[in-house]
């Protein structure tokens, strides 16, 4: 095998790591990406930097802030970057592939019961207990990332403006992380000290511990052929699939409708699914007619109790509309078509962002203004995280909301006399379990489950 082969198959373990143990860890994670995006990124840090060691704080946030930038979701993003490092090609399919799995077959099974028998009492109340539990793990995410990240006033004031930006004035994702990028480009180049990153020259011990050290993997260097062929590789999985279908059947029928619509979506999802599924909602119920609104709220909650990206809803939202209009296909048949398909088109595209892109990110990572602008980006992101937090809580903890807008606010309010108290004692307990007991994830997480299942036998939820 040659030395290119080598390189695009992963056919050596990264730094002793052999594929079979990256794979059982990857699994792990993914059965534990419950949450959301703050919680999948907690997972990854505690199983990825603090247990395995495999990446550094440095290069793991590094890596975050890239996956930031990005369309799509940054969760299953991340998981990618840090699976090619470890094992070049092949393992950021594999990385980026298992993050999704779970999910993917836990959707589809929930869509399948939901379709041909509506809402499940016992599934309902497993998702009650696990929502409760999983608002505690987000929690625990923003505390751990925040107290690596907010090592200054500074970094801390960048935060808590992008927080109250996005939170409450609803200024749009991009312009959060632009703006900050340019803070921390320019602290770094004026000589600030609050804006230095952790670069090559001045690695940390945990840096150099990790498995991966601090120097950029042969692998990683950026080649301009290889960009190329990977580019058109990636793209051609992605787009030729959408034109053969939009061609054999007509702009007009169900299927096309949903291979462009979410492969738009792919390219416009900055700042993760919380930014884009207003508009999804939107479209799939006032201009497609593909599902009611209390249907699309049926599939949030199942997307945002499984494992994977919350972006998964996507996937029951092309289940319902090819349900609705199956063609000459038998409605099942083609609603599972129809929900493999938006899957489909809407994460290929992820793996051609990692996979051009992160070369040239690597090389960068020694680069004094970058590594400040990146250093200001995690900061601000510590603030977008604290908003999914809240948001998350909000949808969690109270039954109705209303919409504040009105000198240039714009946010939910929740109403007190809505507050879901088994729901709230709930996250109480986790949150106990977490941070007072040190109770591994699972075990909260089963436990939650369990409780969830009582409390609707016993007639309180």
């Amino acid at each position: 095998m040659d030395a290119t082969s080598k390189i695009e198959t992963g056919a050596d373990a990264g730094h002793g790591i052999s594929f079979s143990e990256a794979f059982r860890v990857w699994l792990r994670v993914a059965l534990l990406s419950i949450g959301g995006p703050a919680g999948q990124i907690a997972v990854m840090h505690r199983i990825l930097v603090e247990e395995k060691k495999w990446v550094s704080e440095s290069r793991f946030l590094h890596a975050l802030n890239y996956c930031m930038l990005l369309p799509g979701p940054e969760a299953q993003q991340l998981a990618t970057y840090v699976g090619w490092l470890m094992h070049r090609t092949a393992g950021g399919i594999m990385a980026g592939g298992l993050f999704i799995l779970p999910g993917i077959i836990a959707i589809m099974t929930l869509s399948i019961i939901y379709a041909a028998y509506g809402k499940v009492w016992y599934v309902e109340a497993l998702f009650f207990g696990l929502k409760a539990a999983v608002l505690a793990i987000v929690i625990e995410a923003l505390v751990r990332v925040g107290k690596r990240a907010l090592r200054n006033n500074i970094m801390l004031a960048l935060a808590g403006i992008a927080f109250i930006g996005i939170f409450f004035f609803a200024v749009p994702f991009p312009i959060i992380i632009i703006a900050a990028g340019l803070i921390g480009y320019v602290g770094a180049r004026s000589g600030r000290s609050e804006f230095a990153g952790a670069g090559h020259g001045n690695a940390k011990a945990s840096d150099i511990d990790s498995a991966l050290g601090d120097e950029v993997p042969d692998h990683a260097h950026p080649d301009t052929a290889r960009t190329l062929r990977v580019g058109l590789f990636w793209a051609a999985l992605w787009l030729l699939p959408v034109a053969a279908i939009v061609t054999a059947m007509g702009t007009a029928n169900t299927f096309s409708q949903i291979a462009l619509f979410f492969s738009k979506m792919a390219m416009v999802t900055f700042g993760g699914a919380y930014a884009v599924l207003a508009y999804v909602a939107q479209q799939a119920v006032e201009h497609y007619h593909w599902l009611k609104a209390p249907e699309m709220l049926d599939g949030l909650g199942m997307a945002e109790t499984t494992p994977g990206p919350l972006i998964m809803v996507l996937q029951f939202v092309g289940f319902m509309a090819a349900y609705r209009d199956p063609g000459t296909l038998t409605p099942m048949w083609a609603a599972m078509l129809g929900g493999l398909l938006a899957t489909w088109v809407t994460f290929t595209p992820c793996f051609l962002w990692i996979f051009v892109g992160a070369p040239y990110i690597e090389r960068l990572r020694g680069n004094k203004g970058l590594a400040g602008a990146l250093g200001a980006i995690t900061a601000a992101v510590v603030g977008v995280i604290l908003n999914l937090s809240i948001w998350f809580a909000l949808h969690t903890l109270f039954r109705e909301t209303t919409p504040v807008r009105a000198y240039g606010l714009s946010f939910d309010l929740p109403l007190l006399h809505s507050i879901d108290i088994p729901a709230l004692v709930l996250a109480i307990a986790a949150a106990t379990a977490i941070f007072r007991f040190k109770l591994g994830m699972i075990t909260v997480l089963a436990g939650a489950c369990v409780a969830g299942i009582a409390l609707r036998l016993l007639g309180l939820v």
